[in-house]
């Protein structure tokens, strides 16, 4: 019994080391230039149901069901979906547009686990012909996902399909 009691001790003190550890929050981002006035571009980007043609887990399962609420491109409207294992469930809202340069929108998951993360895309002029968008997304890391963040790289596991999403929306913008 006092091995077990030893052995309980040892595994508590493991956990809150590794809690400690632990990265609490994370953040990812990439960007892109795309030969596109700006103004163009984020027209295009601010709308959530635009973002079927270039999403990277749109691709990932095209039976998808989709739902959304609210006015388009407008803080409140809500896209919600429903797919297989590799897009999950879970509903994106947009919280705050600044007209011209940057959408803000908040991700909710469902499953497969749930969490929370805050989305942006921003759209910065380079030239009167060309634009650079931003693409990121940012949250907290809580028991006991923070743990498994210490073998996990969130930049390695989403930055792959950020570069995609960008570069399928690069590649639709301009053959537009």
């Amino acid at each position: 019994m006092e091995i077990l009691l030893y052995l309980v001790a040892g595994l508590a003190l493991v956990v809150l080391i590794l809690n400690f550890a632990a990265p609490k929050s994370y953040h990812v981002s990439r960007s892109i230039d795309i030969r596109k006035p700006s103004a163009e571009v984020f027209n295009y980007v601010k709308y959530l149901k635009n973002q079927d043609e270039w999403s990277p887990w749109a691709a990932k399962d095209p039976d998808m069901e989709k739902e959304f609420t609210g006015t388009d491109g407008e803080v409140g409207a809500i896209s919600s979906w429903k797919g297989n294992k590799e897009v999950g469930e879970g509903e994106q809202e947009i919280m705050k547009v600044v007209e011209g340069k940057q959408l803000e929108t908040h991700l909710r998951f469902f499953k497969p686990f749930r969490s929370e993360s805050d989305a942006y895309i921003r759209v910065v002029e380079v030239n009167e012909h060309r634009s650079r968008v931003t693409w990121g997304f940012s949250g907290e890391n809580k028991f006991p996902v923070n743990i498994m963040m210490l073998f996990m790289n969130m930049d390695k596991a989403i930055g792959k399909d950020f570069d995609h999403g960008l570069q399928n929306l690069k590649n639709h913008l301009e053959t537009k």
